[in-house]
């Protein structure tokens, strides 16, 4: 696989060999509080995994590497972001961004969701060798509303991950958080990101 295809599945299913490599010596069960600004979810948080409890690194300044599926171009260098996985090939992320002014994050949201509109076109564009199909997982009403979205992507060397991604607001904060794990559409944790989802932009200001 190449380091491009690796990228890409690293930021599909956030898995957790690579979400390891980027907290590389932070003890597994570390909940290091980042700076202060809008509240970070906790691992217990995240939907639930049948075998494995979740970790978490630091909360950390920046965008994260790799960048969230499809939106991460967005993200401004003012973000903040927490990488969560477990013991197995299923990880999740939660990158924050807090704008100067509310217009400002309602632009930044909207910019976001136009992203994942077109997601799996733009991994295929993007991505010869990939395959992708996505849902829209509907609004939930929590705070200034939240969107879920899903991605499934198969790769001709067989890989075939599943990454559930949502995009929230309160005031000037607006929130990503991505879930992800190897499988399809019949393997995705929706109604458990759901909630997830509405902790997180609940837990913003």
């Amino acid at each position: 696989m190449s380091d491009r295809a690796r990228g890409l599945r690293l930021a599909v299913a956030a898995l957790a060999a690579g979400a390891a490599l980027a907290v590389a010596g932070v003890p597994a069960a570390a909940t290091t509080a980042g700076p202060a600004g809008p509240g970070f979810l906790e691992p217990s948080e995240l939907p639930p995994h049948p075998s494995s409890d979740w970790y978490a690194g630091p909360v950390t300044a920046g965008r994260p590497d790799p960048l969230p599926i499809c939106v991460g171009g967005a993200l401004p260098s003012t973000a903040s972001h927490r990488t969560y996985w477990t013991e197995y090939d299923t990880g999740a992320l939660q990158v924050t961004v807090v704008e100067r002014t509310t217009q400002r994050a309602r632009a930044l949201a909207a910019l976001l969701r136009k992203d994942l509109d077109g997601c799996a076109r733009k991994l295929m564009r993007q991505y010869p060798d990939i395959t992708a199909t996505q849902k829209y997982y509907g609004r939930l009403d929590v705070e200034e509303g939240a969107h879920v979205y899903g991605v499934h992507t198969v790769a001709t060397w067989g890989a075939s991950d599943i990454g559930l991604v949502s995009v929230g607001r309160d005031g000037r904060t607006v929130t990503v958080v991505q879930w992800g794990q190897m499988g399809t559409f019949e393997h995705a944790q929706v109604a458990d990101f759901r909630a997830t989802t509405v902790t997180a932009v609940g837990r913003l200001n």
